[in-house]
C-alpha cells in the first residue's frame, strides 16, 4: 500500500502493537501452495508504556528500538519489511473506473478526483490503490480500492522501521493483512455449501476488533473499547503486581487461587458478551442475520477454553486462529512458544506473507 516498491521475495512482518511489537519472517519455496511456507524467525518484544497510544505512535524512538531488540532476539538478516497502521487512521473507498485505464491513467485520474473522497489535503496524505475486481454490473468498468492515511501515520511507522535498521518496503493496512491471512490459511472463503460469513474477532490490548469476511473479503469491520488490558489491570489491581509480573502470570496460567473465579471468568464472559454485541451491530447494519463460524485471534484468544465459552454463549462454532496449521517451521524456532503466541500473530503474517503477493 502507500506506493511502496514491492519485490517478490522474504519480507519482515512488523505488527506495532500497544504493547509489543510482533516480528516474523516466513519463506516460500518453488512452486505454489501454502504447505510451501515456513516460518523461519520470529520475536516478540514488549514496548514501554505509552510508546503507543490509541493506535498511533507517540515515542518512535522507544518503537525504534523495540524493533531493533525484537530483529535481534528474531536472529534474522533480513533488512527489508511490512508495516502497518490501524484501520481508524485510513479511509477506504470502492471507486468504478474504466477497464480501459492503465494504472498511470487510473493513478492520474484518482489525484484530480481526491477531494471527492479524502477530506484532506493531498500533501497531507499517503494514498495508494488496487483493482480488486470487475465490476458486477459493468463489464467495461473494475471496482477500484482506494485507501489514504495522513501522511504521519505512515512515516511515524517508516520512521521506527529505519531507527531498527530495516527498510519500509511495503505500508499496509491492519484490516487487510488479517484479511491477507484470513483468506490463505483459515479457509474463510466459498465452501461445498456455497457462500461461508465468517467473524474474526481480533481482541487487542486496548480494542477488540470485528472483522466480517464473506468469501474471504473482508465487508464489514467494528472496533470497541474492551481488550486484553482490562484483564492485565484487574490482575495488577487485585493482586499487588507490575504491569511485567501481571503479564508473565497471565501467559503462565499462575496468578492467584482465586484468579479463575474472581477474574478470568468474569474476562471470558465480558468477551463474549463484547462479540455478541459487535455481531448485533453487524446483523442490524446489513443485510445478514447469521454468521457461519467465529475465529478468535489476538492475545486473549490463547485464554484456555475461551473458545468453548464463546461458542457456548453465542450458539456459533468457535475456533482459535492458528495462521500457521500449514506451515512447517524451521528448526531455530521455539514451536511451542510460537503456537502459544498463533492467534497474535494474524497481522503480522499477513504482512510477512506481502512479500509474495
Amino acid at each position: 500500500m502507500f506506493g511502496l516498491n514491492r519485490k517478490n521475495t522474504s519480507l519482515l512482518g512488523v505488527d506495532v502493537g500497544s504493547t509489543a511489537v510482533k516480528l516474523i519472517e516466513i519463506t516460500r519455496g518453488s512452486g505454489s501452495g501454502n504447505g510451501l511456507f515456513r516460518v523461519e524467525h520470529f520475536a516478540i518484544e514488549p514496548l514501554p508504556a505509552n510508546a503507543v497510544v490509541e493506535k498511533k505512535i507517540a515515542d518512535p524512538e522507544a518503537v525504534g528500538q523495540g524493533i531493533r531488540k525484537a530483529v535481534a532476539r528474531a536472529g534474522t538478516k533480513t533488512k527489508r519489511a511490512a508495516v502497518a497502521v490501524a484501520g481508524s487512521a485510513v479511509i477506504t473507498k470502492v471507486i468504478p473506473m474504466s477497464v480501459a485505464l492503465t494504472d498511470d491513467e487510473m493513478e492520474s485520474q484518482i489525484q484530480f478526483d481526491a477531494d471527492q473522497y479524502i477530506p484532506y489535503p493531498l500533501e497531507e496524505v499517503n494514498l495508494d490503490f488496487c483493482v480488486v475486481r470487475p465490476s458486477p454490473n459493468n463489464p467495461e468498468m473494475v471496482d477500484v480500492l482506494l485507501a489514504a492515511s495522513r501522511r504521519e501515520n505512515v512515516e511515524d511507522r517508516v520512521s521506527a522501521l529505519e531507527i531498527a535498521g530495516l527498510e519500509a518496503v511495503v505500508v499496509d493496512v491492519e484490516a487487510f493483512a488479517m484479511e491477507n491471512t484470513c483468506s490463505r490459511f483459515l479457509q474463510v472463503g466459498s465452501d461445498e455449501r456455497g457462500d461461508r460469513t465468517i467473524a474474526v474477532v481480533d481482541v487487542g490490548a486496548g480494542a477488540t476488533t470485528l472483522h466480517v469476511l464473506h468469501n474471504g473479503e473482508i465487508i464489514y469491520t467494528r472496533e470497541q473499547n474492551f481488550g486484553g488490558q482490562q484483564l492485565k489491570d484487574e490482575v495488577q489491581r487485585r493482586y499487588g503486581l507490575s504491569r511485567e509480573q501481571a503479564t508473565q502470570k497471565i501467559l503462565d496460567g499462575d496468578v492467584a487461587d482465586t484468579y479463575d473465579a474472581e477474574v478470568l471468568n468474569p474476562f471470558k464472559e465480558a468477551l463474549a458478551q463484547q462479540i455478541g454485541r459487535a455481531l448485533q451491530f453487524f446483523y442490524s447494519g446489513t443485510n445478514y442475520n447469521r454468521v457461519d463460524q467465529i475465529i478468535l485471534a489476538g492475545g486473549p484468544a490463547s485464554i484456555p477454553r475461551i473458545d468453548a465459552l464463546v461458542e457456548e454463549r453465542l450458539k456459533v462454532t468457535t475456533l482459535i486462529a492458528n495462521p500457521f496449521s500449514q506451515m512447517s517451521l524451521s528448526p531455530r524456532v521455539k514451536s511451542q512458544e510460537l503456537m502459544r503466541e498463533a492467534p497474535g500473530l494474524m497481522v503480522a503474517v499477513g504482512l510477512a506473507l506481502r512479500g509474495y503477493d
